[in-house]
């Protein structure tokens, strides 16, 4: 218990700052990809009955796949990149950040 009190009150190291903002990037990006694919598909479903020739709807069926493939292709190289660089993309952040709230405290 006495551990877990002095971890609280000792502030974070830059490695659990960068781990913290690496994780809520992660979590921000699949939850946009998840949006994504469920606004398309919602859209898809919504006027598919009010299409009525065949040609159209394949036409939107490729160009909606290709929208989600797309993006979720970017997202997904986005999120390996910030994997492999996030000690020196986090650790610029983090030192802007601390500056920003030191002048904002003057």
């Amino acid at each position: 218990m006495e551990a877990t009190i002095q971890e609280r009150a000792s502030p974070p190291t830059i490695e659990q700052r960068i781990d913290r903002m690496h994780h809520r990037d992660r979590v921000g990006a699949v939850a946009f990809v998840v949006a994504l694919w469920a606004a398309v598909l919602f859209v898809l479903f919504n006027v598919w009955p009010d299409i009525g020739n065949g040609a159209i709807r394949v036409i939107l069926i490729v160009a909606g796949g290709l929208v989600l493939a797309f993006n979720t292709a970017a997202i997904a190289a986005m999120l390996r990149h910030y994997h492999n660089d996030k000690t020196f993309i986090y650790t610029l952040d983090i030192t802007h950040l601390d500056e920003m709230r030191r002048r904002r405290r003057r």
